[in-house]
């Protein structure tokens, strides 16, 4: 049974389902989307995340890295075809300038560190939400860990791209959930390829199975649309995904801003920005926003 790194268990959660939630972020996600906000959970292996604003320039790093890779009077401090991620430099680091992404930890430690803050869950009607990255892609692990916790008594939300084998998240998790969001980014096939780096057929082939299971598991399932300037956000994109909605009957969707501020975490993964997002610099307008909700209303989609 394959087990995931975790980014982090964000608690106090309140963007990641309903009422209050631990949010445990997973790394590994079978997506290329070009404007993922959380760049760190593309990979499912532990990298390094270089804060160049935080470094002192002390040399540790220097005096400690096997590999020769580090030096903070060298461009980006870290030389990145030389690393070997051991993490040395992390754990000598003064001022944290120099982080691990993805750690391992035991299904019974996460339940553990869940079950402290059931009281806020139960008062709110939160729980724990499943994300990433894509929590699927380890079907089994996850499924075994929303197990445990439906035992404890917390709910668990899933947060998903729908790139999975159904058959075996139908059998090994949906018995365990509460509630699913689900995101439907691009309904043009090759352009979901373009920006997101895989065929969105079998996306859309889930996101019907969710639909149709949704009423007969008990499980209560959200679409999400993340507004992306010139790629998701046209008039022709949303039209597309509100016939998509219009035709398997689903009544409610959110639509999710544009947030510039995850480029950062991209400088610190020595990861460059896609071309089409470089002058991308702002939120949506109000007005944009509006416009885009009037799509699926027109349709009779609450939005």
């Amino acid at each position: 049974m394959n087990s995931p790194l975790v980014l982090e268990l964000k608690g106090n959660s309140l963007d990641d389902g309903p009422g209050i939630r631990t949010a445990v972020f997973f790394k590994g996600c079978p997506l290329r989307c070009i404007w993922c906000h959380n760049p760190e959970s593309k990979s499912v292996e532990a990298e390094l995340s270089v804060s160049l604003a935080d470094c002192i320039g002390c040399g540790t790093c220097r005096k400690v890295c096997p590999s020769g890779a580090a030096d903070p009077s060298k461009p980006g401090i870290v030389d990145r075809t030389k690393c070997v991620r051991c993490f040395t430099c992390v754990q000598s680091c003064p001022p944290k300038a120099l982080q691990r992404t993805g750690t391992p930890m035991d299904i019974e430690d996460i339940v553990r560190k869940c079950a402290a803050d059931k009281p806020f869950y139960d008062v709110s009607g939160g729980g724990v939400t499943l994300t990433g990255g894509e929590p699927t892609m380890f079907t089994e692990w996850v499924g075994e860990l929303a197990k445990k916790l439906t035992e404890a008594g917390i709910r668990v939300h899933i947060e998903t791209c729908g790139m999975f084998n159904y058959d075996m998240v139908r059998e090994k998790l949906l018995p365990y959930v509460s509630s699913i969001y689900m995101d439907v980014k691009i309904m043009d096939r090759d352009a979901h390829k373009k920006y997101c780096g895989v065929y969105n057929d079998i996306i859309l082939e889930n996101f019907r199975k969710l639909v149709a299971d949704s009423e007969e598991m008990g499980f209560s399932f959200l679409p999400r649309t993340p507004l992306i300037p010139d790629i998701t956000d046209t008039d022709d994109n949303l039209e597309a995904i509100a016939e998509l909605y219009t035709e398997t009957g689903v009544t409610k969707t959110e639509l999710l801003p544009y947030n510039p501020t995850w480029y950062v975490k991209t400088e610190k993964l020595g990861v460059g920005l896609a071309d089409e997002l470089k002058g991308v610099k702002s939120w949506q307008s109000n007005d944009k926003l509006e416009h885009c909700k009037d799509i699926f209303r027109r349709r009779g989609v609450d939005c």
